[in-house]
């Protein structure tokens, strides 16, 4: 389908995986997905070897990285779309995210529901991008149901914006160079939970975003040394930031 002539979102349309075209900077990321896959189960704790259970829903989420392609090494623009969940929602309210969702069945694979998903949240124009790799299946803790992560270059940013408040009420490109520095990553912990995090606009990026986002920038060469054994409770952090969430 992807050969249809191009609608408002166009359902179907540019999903074929190209990582030929991804630019000279991503090309160590789209060339390591496997252990790029390998890295973030062990810090989801996604064990392959843990017992399968009947799946009730899957999800993909957009892994949108911006900068400018004629670059040979990772850009200054490098960047990372990211959205802030509404503190109203029934689940995962106020956390940080990927634009993405639940797989409908009218949805031709995962990468047409990134990008469909991209387009209900803020209003992403998925002739913009160019999708180049899938992460393969991994795990959210709270429920154990599948999530695919699909990485693609934006080829033309634009203004994006949250389309429906009540489910998205910030959306914005968090610059690869704030990711890295090591003033803006901790560990958090709460309970037997350990993870890595990131302060961005007063945000904190935790459980499986950062998880993802943590081994995109290390598997890509991206990512700068920081003092990982310095561990901060989740929740004080949590208070501290403009994230909203609620519940222990």
């Amino acid at each position: 389908m992807d050969n249809a002539a191009p609608a408002p979102d166009a359902p179907g349309y540019n999903t074929t995986l190209r990582p030929a075209r991804s630019p000279r900077w991503m090309r160590p990321l789209i060339q390591s997905m496997t252990p790029g896959t390998r890295r973030v189960r062990g810090v989801l704790g996604n064990d392959p070897r843990a017992p399968q259970r009947a799946v009730r829903t899957q999800a993909a989420v957009l892994v949108l990285i911006s900068g400018a392609r004629e670059a040979e090494e990772l850009p200054e623009d490098a960047g990372v779309v990211l959205t802030h969940r509404s503190p109203r929602m029934r689940s995962h309210a106020g956390q940080m995210a990927f634009p993405g969702g639940k797989v409908d069945p009218q949805d031709d694979g995962v990468v047409d529901c990134a990008l469909r998903e991209a387009w209900e949240e803020v209003g992403l124009d998925r002739r913009s991008v160019t999708p180049l790799a899938r992460m393969g299946s991994l795990h959210v803790r709270s429920n154990r149901n599948p999530v695919h992560p699909v990485i693609a270059y934006w080829d033309e940013p634009a203004e994006l914006y949250p389309t429906s408040p009540e489910e998205t009420d910030d959306v914005f490109v968090a610059p690869v160079r704030e990711l890295v520095d090591p003033s803006c990553r901790i560990t958090v912990a709460w309970k037997n939970y350990r993870g890595p995090a990131f302060r961005v606009r007063d945000y904190l990026v935790w459980g499986f975003t950062a998880g993802v986002l943590d081994a995109v920038l290390e598997v890509a060469g991206w990512a700068r040394e920081w003092d990982q054994e310095r561990t901060v409770d989740l929740y004080e952090e949590l208070g501290a930031s403009r994230n909203q969430e609620s519940g222990r």
